[in-house]
């Protein structure tokens, strides 16, 4: 009988093992599946891998000028992706304006993303006063538009990556700070939160222990998608002046650097707008993909 009890026992520990593992090959047996999904996880990977790796696959140093080799077009002399109006090679500063473009976009994110669910929390939760005037502040920073407000923040604060970070978090908060008020107005209503309060539980572990575990799923989704916004926002600001400046390689400095020979060069700026295009558009694939699982899960 004890050993029956014993092997109960070691079956109901290892339950939570089997779940979480079946939750994993789930989700991945999923991604397969679907086509977009799939497409975009391995634009994801890849250029995370690129952006760790980058500077060891590099065949020239992106800081290093040639003006002899200026203006090179693409497959001449080595150069991949030809050079640009100083010679230096637009294949090794596309891969390391990789670097760049992910840090700014996972950052921000990160950072806008607890900001913003804070506040929107506070203000979902308590309601009243507070609710009124921070969703008032929302309000009128989101009637500024996005690019603009940020231009604002960073011609006051001055160029630079640091500052194009705090100007994009500035500017972006916002969004994650209405959509988890709203799902916070929406859970309080919930029985098991009306049976917390009517048992005594705080407040503060409420918003803890109970909601903002109900709140992964929307953040997460709201989170993959607003990546893919604040690499093109970041790409805009480079691109107009404001951003990431020269000789550091970003992708919306260089197209700003060749915009002026598009005619007779035009791979100063098609191959870092590629790199624009194809990383928002694995990022939305993937995040589309995962806002209809988390939903389906649901």
């Amino acid at each position: 009988m004890t050993n029956v009890v014993r092997k109960t026992d070691t079956e109901e520990k290892s339950m939570p093992v089997l779940r979480r593992k079946s939750h994993f090959v789930s989700f991945f047996s999923d991604l397969i599946r679907s086509k977009t999904g799939l497409a975009g996880f391995f634009i994801i990977c890849l250029l995370f891998v690129i952006g760790i790796i980058g500077f060891l696959i590099v065949p020239f140093n992106p800081m290093d000028t040639e003006t002899a080799q200026k203006l090179l077009p693409p497959h001449t002399e080595g150069h991949l992706m030809g050079t640009d109006q100083l010679g230096r090679d637009v294949f090794s500063r596309v891969i390391l304006g990789t670097r760049v473009s992910l840090t700014i976009g996972i950052v921000t994110v990160v950072l806008a993303g607890v900001i913003g669910t804070v506040i929107g929390v506070l203000a979902g939760f308590f309601r009243g006063w507070l609710d009124m005037v921070l969703m008032r502040i929302v309000d009128v920073q989101l009637s500024f538009p996005f690019i603009l407000l940020v231009l604002v923040v960073n011609a006051v604060l001055g160029s630079g990556l640091k500052n194009i970070i705090i100007s994009l978090i500035i500017a972006g908060w916002v969004v994650f700070a209405r959509v988890v008020r709203s799902e916070v107005l929406a859970i309080r209503e919930k029985e098991f939160i009306i049976a917390c309060v009517a048992t005594g539980v705080s407040g503060w572990e409420i918003m803890v222990k109970h909601i903002l575990p109900n709140l992964f799923t929307p953040i997460i989704v709201l989170a993959s998608l607003q990546v893919a916004n604040f690499i093109i926002a970041e790409a805009s600001v480079s691109f107009l002046g404001f951003g990431v400046q020269p000789p550091q390689p970003a992708w919306g400095n260089m197209l700003n650097e060749g915009k002026d020979y598009i005619f007779n060069a035009w791979w100063m700026i098609t191959f870092p707008g590629l790199a624009i295009v194809i990383t928002a558009l694995g990022i939305n694939l993937f995040g589309d993909w995962l806002r209809d699982e988390l939903d389906h899960d649901l």
